[in-house]
């Protein structure tokens, strides 16, 4: 199954079957960091495992990362980063707005881990063990975890009794920052959801939304640049249907293993989808090494590259090794280096498997990628197989509204046009206090990240308004105490 999303925290070619079903999977930096460019203590807070039975008396380390340096109590405020699919130090660093206007506000900063992931696993190195001990690894649970810890934290840190928390939260953690809010209004004033697909789930959002958007963003890449990745599917099989033809594609992509079998063609041909769904998703204007090192505007310098060859499939060579090679350290590519190969993957391939159900699905005529059907029946049976649980498609509607959300308040949803993900995002505003911010120029959270001189004026207005809006909330909170 290839698995295309955290929040963070990224797309990769997870095997969980072979039926080649499309599904999501957030963009997750690697980790952890060794060292990072902001400064927190590292902490440790018990959690129930199970905070909704009465008879499960497992309990397990949380850990978060605090800040307190901005903070100067008497009731300021909070900002509570809800954790993704990953270790929270990555998250941390890659988060650099809510570092960037914590002096303003004279905020508290803390990012919470999210459970089974990263330090914080309920049963050590049997969290992973079976469904049995993987089984709490749900978005209720974390969000309970959630509201704990800010319980915590505001009964145990002086000056804290009457601090509003702000939730922020990009991806995966976005779509946790929302709900935090829908679900424990008490515990949080307001919550920033950046490149927060909420909508989608099974009914909501058309399957094959988000590779239409990274079609278009190919387009603007370069012109001839969409045309040539839909050529190059149908070439890559039929050269890969003899062994010299492998044996070409091998030496033309200097991959690290060599491609054996059809079936080899047919990983390497997933690994491509994954990598330009990858790339749409952090074509930001600067260079970054949010999934990997890559120059400004890099969809515009891989399709460059892509149309200057006059062969389909050498072009493509030379995309892929630009996204995966751009320093020029690597000495292969491995078709493989997107596999479940960390818990990361794992955990989000069981959340895949239980509760996000997120449909995704391309027709080759809408998009620049070869027809790829959403299949209800075959996603349960694989599920079934892999993780042993059934899929419940429509849980995440029922526990978090769909789209009927009018009730709720205080959430911003912020979305890139670039981004895939916008696709499943909230794109109008719901109400005066359920606000939506487009971003023309940006890809998935760029708002999240720290500002940079290369910032699109849409991204840097979009931050102002995002900071008004919360300035906005803090004022309402005070007047009323």
């Amino acid at each position: 199954m290839l698995y295309v999303g955290v929040f963070v925290i990224c797309l990769s070619v997870a095997h969980t079957g072979g039926t080649g079903l499309l599904a999501p999977r957030f963009p997750r930096p690697r980790g952890p960091v060794l060292r990072s460019h902001y400064s927190y203590d590292t902490k440790y807070f018990t959690q129930p495992v199970d905070h909704f039975s009465f008879t499960t008396p497992d309990t397990f380390d949380q850990r978060y990362l605090i800040n307190r340096k901005y903070f100067k109590g008497n009731g300021g405020p909070i900002f509570f980063y809800t954790g993704n699919e990953g270790d929270i130090t990555m998250f941390c660093e890659n988060t650099g707005f809510m570092w960037d206007i914590a002096p303003k506000f004279k905020a508290m900063v803390v990012f919470a881990e999210h459970r089974y992931y990263g330090e914080s696993m309920p049963y050590g190195k049997d969290s992973y063990k079976d469904p049995q001990h993987l089984g709490y690894l749900t978005a209720e649970q974390a969000l309970a975890d959630f509201a704990r810890l800010v319980t915590h934290l505001k009964s145990s840190i002086p000056g804290t009794a009457n601090s509003p928390v702000v939730a922020f939260g990009g991806s995966y953690g976005g779509m946790l920052a929302a709900w935090f809010r829908m679900k424990y209004p008490s515990s949080v004033l307001g919550s920033l959801a950046a490149s927060a697909p909420v909508w989608q789930f099974e009914g909501l959002t058309p399957c094959g939304s988000s590779y239409s958007i990274i079609t278009e963003d190919f387009q603007k890449g370069s012109p001839g640049c969409e045309t040539h990745i839909r050529k190059s599917w149908d070439l890559l099989t039929q050269m890969g249907q003899t062994a010299a033809g492998r044996e070409k594609l091998s030496s033309m992509f200097s991959l690290c293993s060599p491609l054996n079998t059809t079936t080899d063609v047919g990983t390497m041909s997933k690994w491509l989808l994954n990598t330009w769904f990858n790339l749409a998703m952090v074509n930001y204007p600067y260079p970054a090494s949010f999934l990997e090192p890559l120059p400004a505007w890099p969809v515009k310098e891989v399709c460059s590259l892509i149309t200057a060859s006059s062969d389909v499939l050498e072009g493509i060579a030379a995309g892929a090794t630009l996204y995966y090679n751009y320093t020029g350290q690597a000495a292969c590519l491995n078709i493989e280096e997107s596999a479940v190969s960390s818990l990361g993957d794992l955990g989000w391939s069981f959340q895949f498997c239980s509760e996000m159900t997120m449909p995704t699905c391309t027709d080759g005529i809408h998009d620049m990628f070869p027809p790829q059907p959403w299949n209800m029946t075959a996603y349960i049976i694989q599920c079934k197989s892999t993780w042993k649980v059934t899929p419940r498609p429509y849980w995440i509607l029922q526990q978090f509204g769909g789209k009927n959300i009018t009730a709720a308040s205080n959430i911003i949803f912020s979305n890139g046009l670039l981004d895939p993900w916008s696709a499943g995002g909230v794109m109008e505003s719901l109400s005066d206090s359920l606000v939506a911010i487009t971003i023309a120029d940006g890809a998935h959270h760029l708002d999240l990240r720290s500002s940079n001189p290369a910032d699109p004026q849409s991204v840097i207005e979009a931050r102002e308004q995002e900071v008004q809006i919360i300035r906005e909330w803090l004022q309402d909170y005070y007047s009323k105490l």
